[in-house]
């Protein structure tokens, strides 16, 4: 991973995300983000070189948006390049405009991922893309359901279930600290049982409280390089390393066979190659992309190579809450706000806001030196980004 040049986020802008923007068209909510993010670098949009964008267009149908999208993201006369690897688009988006900046092709790049899905349908999307009867565990979002029993097999039902639930409302109280997050519901540790039986069955032990909604919204994301990193900002958050796996044949339609998954492969190759020997101790933060609760509890053992119950046991003991030991998702996570073609990025994005210290209300308490921020894709594509304080060596 030689780098020719050092490259640091230095601004970031996100919109409100909602269920429903109707107040705005796609080129005026993605206008948000990106005004945000040039007001934190003290940019205008002449000092940008280069934009980024991406979303699922499948989603909204609307072929090659990113020309109607110029009116928003500012691209016009500029060199531009849409991408889009599905789950993973936003992180995608990260990885390129890193490129284009230590490459030495730009110097500064603007990256735009959003998703407007009020205005197209997501799960038409989902279910027209893959065989009806190959990929039925795929179309239905059974590989969440399965999980769940993966779960509850290895651990016992009562177990697990109180896992995820806790999990699900650690990560809504963190949400509940962020003003632009989608689902603010105020969910208490006191109403676990209550929510588990009566939020709706989805499927198998999957029920809607465990799983991420879908949402509008914008992210966009400044890249620099070094020189000028230092100038748009006080403490950028430099990109030291990442990393993109992926292998779809792991679904394991046909059985139970042991497999590496991407998480692990992904995470082992990025901590040995930067020398990281202890994850939680030495990692200050985590965003995952957790699209439900059930994932998140049991993802947390494959980015962090742990072994046993290790990972369910930081749920019970609550180090991974905004105050604990781990801190993940101080944003609410995917579960709390769900633009499908930003929602990558945004893990990226928060992570970057931790280092700069400019989280807000959902900046963690302690010093954030190292974050981590993961991408998913629906064929199990994994996007690891790892952000530093201070400027990589």
């Amino acid at each position: 991973m030689k780098r020719n040049r050092k490259v640091g986020i230095s601004g970031v802008g996100q919109s409100e995300y909602s269920s429903h923007r109707e107040e705005v068209n796609q080129p005026e909510m993605i206008h948000e983000a990106v005004v945000e993010a040039l007001d934190q670098a003290g940019l205008g949009i002449g000092d940008i070189d280069c934009v980024v964008h991406g979303n699922m267009e499948l989603f909204e149908m609307v072929h090659q948006p990113d020309l109607w999208h110029t009116l928003g993201t500012g691209a016009y006369g500029k060199e531009t390049l849409r991408v889009t690897t599905g789950g993973t688009t936003g992180t995608t988006l990260a990885c390129a405009a890193d490129y284009l900046v230590s490459s030495g092709l730009h110097d500064v790049v603007l990256a735009i991922g959003l998703e407007k899905l009020q205005e197209g349908h997501a799960t038409g999307g989902i279910t027209n893309m893959a065989d009806p009867l190959w990929g039925r565990q795929l179309q239905t979002g059974a590989l969440t359901g399965m999980a769940a029993a993966e779960v509850i097999d290895e651990f016992g039902a009562e177990r697990a279930r109180r896992a995820s639930m806790k999990y699900r409302v650690i990560m809504d109280q963190h949400a509940m600290r962020n003003k632009k997050a989608h689902r603010r519901l105020g969910l208490q540790f006191d109403q676990m049982d209550d929510l588990a039986a009566s939020s709706p069955a989805l499927v198998g032990e999957l029920r809607m409280i465990h799983m991420c909604s879908q949402s509008d919204g914008a992210c966009a994301m400044i890249f620099a390089s070094e020189e000028k990193a230092k100038q748009f900002c006080k403490q950028p958050a430099w990109i030291k390393d990442h990393i993109t796996v992926h292998r779809e044949e792991m679904f394991c339609l046909f059985g139970a066979e042991p497999y590496l998954a991407t998480h692990r492969y992904a995470a082992d190759k990025l901590y040995q190659r930067n020398g990281i020997k202890d994850p939680r101790k030495e990692i200050d933060v985590f965003e995952m992309y957790d699209p439900s609760s059930w994932w998140g509890v049991q993802w947390l053992r494959e980015f962090l190579l742990l072994q046993g119950d290790e990972h369910l046991k930081m749920v019970e003991n609550g180090d991974i809450a905004i105050d604990g030991a781990f801190p993940v998702n101080p944003s609410g996570g995917v579960i709390a706000s769900n633009p499908i073609g930003a929602t990558a990025m945004v893990r990226v994005a928060e992570a970057a806001l931790q280092i700069m210290g400019k989280a807000g209300d959902h900046q963690v308490p302690k010093e954030v030196k190292q974050a981590v921020a993961s991408g998913f894709g629906g064929t199990m594509w994994t996007v690891l980004f790892l952000l530093t304080r201070d400027v990589p060596r």
